[in-house]
C-alpha cells in the first residue's frame, strides 16, 4: 500500500522563507494553466454557520493535469474572535490525491501554504498594476494578519523597495506587533481609513463580510489596491475603477465586492479582465483611476505550492504512515 505523508508547519515555514522566487512562479504558472484549461478548478464550497456569520470553513478542490499531475483539496477555516483567544483566524489542511489512484499521498500544514500563495498573488497583480513597479512609496495595510506579514515579508525578499508602511487595525497592539515585524521600514499606525489617501498602494486583508470603504475621495490619488480580503470596498467605487480578478467567474460571486457591483450595475462590464490577460498584455494598467486586484483565491494555486513542497522534502522532514490505508479487500485471503 502507498504510504501517507504528513507535513507539519516548521518544514512548510522553512521551505516558504527559502523560496520566494519558485512560490511567484508556481503562482504565475498556475494562472496560465488554468487559461490554457490545463487543470479543474471548481467553485469554492463555504460552509456557514447561520448564528455566526463572521465564520466559515472553505473548501477548494482542484486538480493540475499538466506536467506531473496531482490533485487536492484546502480546507481553511477563518473564525476571527480565534484572535481574541490566542489563536490565529485561519487555519487549514491540505491534502493531496495521487492522480493516478485517487488515493490521498499527504496532508500538509495549510495556512502558510495558504497566505504564501495569496501573498504571491498580491506582488504578482502589482507587479503589473503598480505605476512604479519594484517602488513603493507609502503602503497602507489594512488588517495586519498572517496574510498581510507574508505579503510584506514576500514584497522585501523580491527586492522591492517599501519606505512607509501605514498600519491601519481594530486592534492597536496588534498593529504594533506587526510593525515590529519590520523595525528597518519606517512605520505610523493609524485607527482611521482616512489614511489610505497618503498610500501609493493598499493591501486589504481583513475579515470584512461587508463594505467598510464607501467614500470614492479615499482613492481619488489612484492608487494601487490589492483587495485580498475581497469585501471591503463599496460597489459605487468598484464601478469607477480598474477591475481585474484571478478569474471574473470564480471572483464575481459570493456577495465579494465585484458581485456587489456587478447586482448594482446589473452587468460586468466594471471588470477589465483577469490577471492572465494582463500578464499576456492583453490590457495594461490604467493609472487615471484606481486598479483593483481582487483574486478570489483558486484552489490550483493551493495544490501547485502543497505538491512542490511534497516533493522537495526529505525522509527527516516528512512523517509517513505506511499502515494509514486499510489493504485492499480483493487481496485479502478468502477464508
Amino acid at each position: 500500500m502507498p504510504p501517507f505523508s504528513v507535513i507539519g508547519s516548521t518544514v512548510i515555514e522553512k521551505w516558504i522563507s527559502g523560496n520566494s522566487s519558485t512560490i511567484i512562479d508556481l503562482v504565475a504558472e498556475s494562472y496560465q494553466l488554468f487559461a490554457k484549461e490545463q487543470t479543474v478548478c471548481p467553485d469554492s464550497y463555504f460552509l456557514r454557520y447561520p448564528s455566526q456569520p463572521q465564520n466559515r470553513i472553505i473548501a477548494l478542490p482542484a486538480s493540475i493535469e499538466s506536467g506531473s499531475p496531482v490533485s487536492g483539496i484546502k480546507w481553511i477555516a477563518s473564525f476571527p474572535e480565534n484572535l481574541n483567544n490566542g489563536l490565529d483566524r485561519a487555519s487549514a489542511v491540505i491534502v493531496l490525491n495521487d492522480r493516478q489512484t485517487g488515493y490521498p499521498m499527504a496532508c500538509l500544514e495549510g495556512s502558510q501554504i495558504s497566505a504564501s500563495r495569496t501573498a504571491a498573488s498580491a506582488v504578482l497583480g502589482a507587479k503589473y498594476l503598480h505605476k512604479t513597479p519594484g517602488k513603493i512609496e507609502r503602503l497602507a495595510i489594512i488588517g495586519s494578519g498572517l496574510i498581510a506579514q507574508t505579503t510584506v515579508n514576500l514584497f522585501k525578499r523580491l527586492g522591492w523597495d517599501i519606505s512607509e508602511l501605514i498600519v491601519i487595525d481594530l486592534n492597536p497592539k496588534r498593529a504594533e506587533q506587526f510593525c515590529a515585524q519590520f523595525p528597518d521600514i519606517q512605520s505610523q499606525i493609524s485607527n482611521d481609513i482616512e489614511s489610505i489617501k497618503q498610500a501609493d498602494m493598499v493591501l486589504f486583508t481583513t475579515s470584512a463580510i461587508t463594505p467598510h470603504v464607501e467614500k470614492m475621495d479615499l482613492l481619488a490619488h489612484n492608487p494601487t489596491i490589492l483587495h485580498m480580503s475581497l469585501r471591503d470596498i463599496s460597489a459605487e467605487i468598484i464601478l469607477k475603477s480598474q477591475n481585474i480578478a484571478d478569474n471574473v467567474d470564480h471572483a464575481v460571486k459570493a456577495n465579494t465586492s465585484l458581485h456587489l457591483a456587478e447586482l448594482h450595475s446589473g452587468d460586468r462590464q466594471f471588470m477589465a479582465g483577469d490577471i492572465v490577460q494582463l500578464m499576456n498584455g492583453e490590457f495594461t494598467a490604467d493609472f487615471s483611476v484606481p486598479r483593483i486586484y481582487a483574486p478570489f483565491g483558486m484552489g490550483i494555486l493551493d495544490i501547485m505550492i502543497g505538491y512542490q513542497i511534497l516533493k522537495d522534502s526529505d525522509a527527516n522532514q516528512v512523517t509517513k504512515l505506511n499502515d494509514f490505508f486499510p489493504t485492499p479487500l480483493s487481496s485479502k485471503a478468502v477464508s
